[in-house]
C-alpha cells in the first residue's frame, strides 16, 4: 500500500499531459479509497457507498483542478469547492489531508469525541471546508451565492459543487439552478454524482430524475455527461468547465455506488455501513490489485 508521502513525492516535475495528470489522479483516488475505508472501520460508522462513488471526482478536483493553497486556505482568489452531499466526509477529509490542509494522522480521529472531523463538515473547525453541509439541498444554493458574489466583484475564482443525485429531489436545488441560469453564472460548475442509488432504493423508483440533462438545460445550463470513474474523461470535462463561458455548467458523472469494492458496488445497503474484518481485508486486496494493474 503506497503511503501519502510516496504519492506526494511523485507530484513534482514530469509531463503535464492529460495521460500523466490522469495517472496521478488515479493513484490519489486509490489512496483515498483505502484511507476512507480505514476511517470508517476505525470509527464504526460512515457512508462508504457514496464516498466511493464520489472519490474520483473529488480526487480530480483537489489534486489537479482546484486553485487552492493549503497554507492560506482563505485566500481571496482561491477556487471554492462545496461538498453538497455533506454526509460523504470520508472522501472530503481524505482529499483535504492528501492536499495538505491538515496532517494525515488526524484522519485517525474521524467521528471521535472532540474531533474536528465530524460526520458533516464544519467550516468553523476545519481548514479547506467552505461551508457546513449535511442536510441535503443546502450546498448548491450556497455555491450559487458564492458564484454571484464573484460575479458582482469581478473575481476570477471558480466555484465547484458536488451533489448527490438523490439530493436533486430537494426543491432548493432547482431554485438555485434556476437562479444560476438566470444570472448566467459562468463561474459555477456542478458535478452530479449520478450513481442512481439513494438511501434504501434507486432514485428512479423513489422520484424519477430522468431526463436529467434536459432539466438542467431547461434552466439555462450547459450540460456534459462523463464517466465519473475515468480520470482522463473527468479532467477533460473539468478543463472545459474552467474555460470562460456565459452559462453555468453541469457535469453529470455516471458513477457506481461503492466503486472499487466488489461487494459494495451498486448496493443501496452500503449507503451507510461498516465492513467487518474479512470484508475490509477483501476491499484492501481488491484496491491493491486495481492499483497494480
Amino acid at each position: 500500500m503506497e503511503n501519502l508521502e510516496g504519492l506526494r513525492s511523485g507530484d513534482q516535475g514530469g509531463s503535464r499531459t492529460l495521460e500523466s495528470r490522469a495517472a496521478r489522479v488515479r493513484a490519489r483516488a486509490n489512496w483515498m479509497r483505502r484511507r476512507l475505508l480505514k476511517m470508517i472501520v476505525d470509527a464504526g460508522q460512515g457512508h462508504p457507498g457514496g464516498d466511493l462513488s464520489a472519490t474520483d471526482v473529488v480526487a480530480s478536483l483537489y489534486f489537479d483542478i482546484l486553485r487552492i493553497d493549503p497554507a492560506n486556505p482563505r485566500a481571496p482568489d482561491r477556487d471554492r469547492f462545496v461538498m453538497s452531499k455533506g454526509h460523504c466526509t470520508g472522501a472530503l477529509y481524505s482529499a483535504l489531508a492528501g492536499a495538505g490542509f491538515f496532517a494525515e494522522a488526524e484522519l485517525d480521529t474521524y467521528l471521535q469525541p472532540s474531533s474536528r472531523l465530524n460526520g458533516h463538515p464544519n467550516r468553523n473547525y476545519l481548514p479547506g471546508v467552505e461551508t457546513n453541509t449535511g442536510p441535503l439541498g443546502h450546498g448548491l444554493p450556497v455555491a450559487t451565492g458564492i458564484a454571484v458574489a464573484g460575479q458582482i466583484d469581478g473575481a476570477d475564482y471558480r466555484v465547484f459543487a458536488l451533489t448527490g443525485d438523490g439530493e436533486l429531489q430537494e426543491g432548493s436545488m432547482w431554485e438555485a439552478a434556476m437562479f444560476a441560469g438566470h444570472r448566467g453564472l459562468g463561474n459555477l460548475t456542478v458535478i452530479v454524482d449520478r450513481n442512481r442509488l439513494q438511501q434504501g432504493a434507486r432514485t428512479e423508483d423513489t422520484n424519477a430524475l430522468e431526463p436529467l440533462a434536459d432539466k438542467w438545460r431547461a434552466f439555462g445550463w450547459e450540460v456534459a455527461g462523463v464517466d465519473g470513474h475515468d480520470p482522463a474523461a473527468l479532467l477533460a470535462a473539468l478543463d472545459d468547465a474552467c474555460l470562460p463561458r456565459s452559462k453555468p455548467r453541469c457535469i453529470i458523472a455516471s458513477t457506481i455506488k461503492g466503486k472499487g469494492v466488489s461487494f459494495m458496488e451498486d448496493q443501496a445497503g452500503w449507503h451507510h455501513g461498516v465492513p467487518n474484518a474479512g470484508q475490509y481485508a477483501q476491499a484492501l486486496a481488491e484496491l491493491d490489485a486495481e492499483m497494480n494493474r
